[in-house]
């Protein structure tokens, strides 16, 4: 994707539609061999996903608090938070004892990126 289309997010006349090249690097980056036609498809379904995007960011939402649940907008919501409480023992050396190496409580592993 083309860095404009990242750039000055907070900008709500910022135009996000995609071109053809981008769809193509997209569906590069994501190993997937589209057809022409399968390009065409997923451009247009990008760029109205982008366009609902662009009228969701138009609206002002100044003095708008968020909502933890959509309920929360109709009705009171109690949350059911349980009690953050340890409920288990430490049993981190004995989940160790089997790994092959281990250094200050932490699983060491080889390098497999260089």
């Amino acid at each position: 994707m083309a860095p404009r289309a990242l750039a000055q997010a907070d900008s709500p006349a910022q135009n996000m539609a995609l071109t053809p090249e981008d769809v193509s690097r997209i569906a590069n980056l994501a190993r997937l061999d589209l057809s022409p036609t399968e390009q065409h498809d997923l451009l247009a379904q990008l760029n109205e996903f982008f366009g609902i995007v662009e009228r969701m960011r138009a609206v002002d939402t100044t003095g708008v608090a968020p909502l933890y649940t959509p309920l929360s907008a109709v009705q009171d919501v109690q949350l059911r938070l349980r009690a953050d409480d340890v409920t288990e023992p430490d049993s981190r050396e004995a989940n160790q004892k089997s790994a092959p190496a281990v250094e200050a409580g932490l699983f060491l592993v080889p390098r497999v990126i260089e």
